[in-house]
């Protein structure tokens, strides 16, 4: 009987304490860890802190063990005892080297992300090209000199310079709408790289609080909110290249803390003709704790460059003689561009449930683009030199209610989060202009002021119970496009609007803390230009993307993290602006099947290795065999690398990018070729000063960055030609850098 007692007091304890765990995780500096993973191993249950360090984890009992794990902090385990029920806890986390260990495969949607940080930590961004390609499969190339935004390419898309990947920065988007060079163009140099603290990212259409162009993916770009240390930094090297960054902390306390940042960056460039490049950034933030677990983050940047360009060239007259790789027929293209933004992220902890934030920012952009495709093709004369240039104000701003831990049946628990939001474009003078060497203007082909409005409204919702999470999710968007055409000899206003619906639904099961398996799905979109939206009349202007993936992310060993997805992805009739131009022309409808595959190893605390690899099959549903290629779509890219990190003193990396031979054209008659390109660096570390080499192209390749199956003439053709136009990769360049924290 005593024994029968005692079992049935454990039981009615067990029962008892079968509550939820709440508390607050911070440093040693006792100020607030955000986004830690909280994770319980006897019941699979996991959360994260919020802004403000407060977590809370359902369904804890006596004896279950809860890891605690952020990168960059030694992970942290308890065994709950009746006072962690009874109360909120403190954990405090120590500083430790980043380590792959220290990520959890929980059953949550961005845990690839989370992975894919260590790349990120262990080797930071050391130049603006870098920043995209950190997402794995994720292709870049530059094609106008370093001031235009890169050319992007991603599962089986050429996205252009942002149609079908939405690109933002802390939730302030990048991508510009009915842009003067092209829809969803997102020049990311305002970023300064050191300042980027992580990169949040996810493929397909599957997440309701991303909207336009979630079509490929997203890529969100986490800025750091305090600094550890100032930093200025020197960087010297071949073709007249040299780099000053500065980032200075102004303020640290308990409650807050500020830092300013800047970067000064000048080049003449690879090429024969000087590109004359310089590029300043400035950027400031202050972050306040304020009493009632209360967040506010204010950034405030500014960003401004000026450059020559070569353009792109003609193989043929490479070819020919008449001018070397790294020759132009056009050396007057160029440009200038300047972006300021405002914005403010604010978060209220109403309690361990419930939390609000909100979102708000303010751009004024400005942009001018001289380009030459076709040299002589059209005016024999004077050449095909075009103007795009265009005066933005962007503003916008979001509101997002999140509810946690509510009960849904006796063993599910529910989580949801509702937004609400706008974004206004109003672009006044969008011109696209013939112009000879960018002094006289010949003729406007277009000229006009567009207004364009997004609402939205999504509801994100969570279900979990035992070792499933199901994740349906629900999004509306509602557009009004508006455009005053001022090349009219009378006044010419037209307006359309239109609807998206877009759901979505995810579901993952996560059998231990160390396996997933997903199953995604989901409708996502991206708007057209609002010329074309008018042009149609309203018709077939938010083309859907219908996806589905199937994987799973495993970590066989505490070292070893291992994924795998088959995707498809169906995208509708779409039309599309071609700004070049200034034409409407219809791009038909599109399918693409893909697997992709990748690898993360860490064999000794010093060492990280990594690889992905992407393979995609896609093609035009309405056009004959053999006909319905997909133009620049890549069918087999692979990037990844070496690196060390507190050997002795030393760090540094060896990373790779390949992409494979892939169709120019529809029919496959013209082939864009393929590179395989490696790059190094190494840093030795000495008390607070870095001294530092930078090696791109570290094997002296010969490659094509970007490439175009395109139809032109020359000076002295009779007759235009098409073939591949070619903007030549970086040759072999190194670079010198020393830097000092203090």
């Amino acid at each position: 009987m005593k024994y029968i007692l005692s079992a049935i007091v454990l039981l009615l304890t067990s029962i008892t304490y079968a509550q939820n765990l709440k508390g607050r995780v911070v440093n040693e500096k006792n100020q607030p860890l955000a986004d830690v993973g909280v994770f319980n191993q006897n019941t699979s249950h996991h959360s994260h802190t919020d802004a403000t360090g407060t977590f809370a984890l359902t369904n804890t009992s006596i004896r279950d063990s809860v890891y605690f794990t952020s990168l960059g902090y030694s992970t942290e385990v308890i065994q709950i005892v009746p006072e962690n029920l009874e109360s909120p806890m403190t954990i405090v986390m120590k500083e430790s080297s980043i380590s792959l260990n220290q990520v959890i495969v929980t059953s949550e949607i961005k845990t690839l992300t989370r992975i894919v940080d260590v790349d990120v930590r262990t080797n930071p961004v050391k130049s603006s090209q870098e920043i995209l390609r950190k997402v794995p499969g994720l292709i870049i190339g530059q094609h106008a000199g370093g001031g235009k935004a890169e050319q992007i390419f991603l599962r089986g898309f050429d996205v252009d310079h942002g149609t079908d990947v939405a690109i933002s920065v802390d939730g302030m988007p990048v991508n510009m709408v009915s842009h003067a060079h092209g829809q969803g163009y997102a020049d990311l140099h305002f970023v300064i790289p050191e300042t980027i603290e992580n990169v949040d990212f996810g493929k397909g259409p599957y997440y309701a609080e991303k909207g336009n162009f979630n079509t490929a993916g997203y890529v969100d770009l986490r800025l750091r909110k305090a600094l550890d240390k100032s930093l200025v930094s020197l960087e010297a090297g071949q073709f007249g290249t040299s780099r000053l960054v500065g980032m200075f902390k102004v303020l640290e306390s308990i409650n807050s803390n500020a830092y300013i940042a800047s970067e000064l960056y000048l080049t003449d460039g690879y090429f024969d003709s000087p590109q004359d490049f310089n590029r300043i950034n400035i950027m400031a933030r202050y972050n306040l704790n304020l009493p009632g677990s209360q967040v506010l983050n204010l950034t405030a940047s500014h960003f401004q460059s000026k450059w020559d360009a070569s353009g792109q060239i003609p193989q043929r007259a490479v070819d020919q003689g008449l001018i070397g790789r790294f020759g132009a027929i056009d050396d007057t293209e160029g440009g200038q561009t300047s972006r300021t933004n405002l914005s403010a992220n604010y978060t209220k902890v109403i309690d361990n449930d419930e939390s609000f934030k909100m979102k708000a920012y303010l751009v004024d952009y400005d942009f001018e683009l001289y380009s030459n495709f076709t040299f002589f093709l059209e005016d024999p004369v004077n050449g095909d030199q075009i103007r795009q240039k265009e005066d933005r104000v962007m503003a916008g701003a979001e509101s997002i209610f999140q509810k946690k831990n509510m009960a849904f049946g006796n063993d599910t628990q529910f989580e949801m989060e509702t937004g609400i939001g706008f974004r206004y474009d109003n672009s006044d003078d969008v011109e696209l202009s013939s112009t000879l060497n960018r002094q006289t203007t010949l003729e406007r082909i277009a000229l006009g002021d567009v207004d364009e409005i997004n609402t939205y409204v999504f509801l994100n919702t969570e279900f979990k119970t035992g070792k499933w999470t199901f994740n349906p999710a629900l999004r509306l968007d509602y557009f009004k496009f508006d455009y005053v055409n001022r090349t009219s000899e009378t006044y010419d206003n037209q307006s359309e609007s239109k609807v998206a619906f877009s759901p979505k639904l995810n579901t993952i099961y996560s059998p231990t803390k160390n396996w997933q398996l997903f199953l995604k799905s989901g409708i996502g979109f991206h708007s057209n230009d609002t010329r074309v939206v008018v042009a149609n009349k309203g018709e077939d202007i938010l083309p859907a993307a219908y996806g589905i993936d199937f994987g799973t992310i495993v970590k066989p060993t505490p070292k070893l993290a291992l994924n795998a997805t088959v995707w498809g992805l169906f995208l509708e009739q779409e039309f599309v602006y071609v700004g070049d131009a200034g034409i409407v022309e219809p791009s038909g409808k599109t399918r693409r099947l893909g697997a992709e595959l990748g690898a993360r190893y860490q064999p000794l605390d010093w060492l990280y290795l990594y690889g992905d690899i992407n393979f995609t099959y896609g093609r035009s549903t309405e056009e004959p065999h053999g006909e319905n290629f997909i133009p620049l779509a890549p069918d087999l890219t692979s990037s990844g690398g070496i690196i060390i990190e507190g050997l002795d003193r030393f760090s540094g990396a060896l990373t790779y990018r390949y992409l494979d031979d892939r169709p120019a054209n529809e029919d496959n008659s013209i082939t864009a070729e393929g590179y395989f390109i490696a790059d190094f660096n190494l840093n030795y570390n000495w008390k607070n000063w870095t001294y530092g080499i930078i090696v791109e192209n570290l094997f002296g390749t010969e490659w094509n960055e970007t490439q175009f199956a395109t139809e032109s003439r020359l000076l002295d053709e009779s007759v235009p030609a098409e073939e591949i136009h070619f903007t030549p990769g970086t040759p072999f360049y190194i670079r010198g850098k020393i830097s000092v924290t203090f």
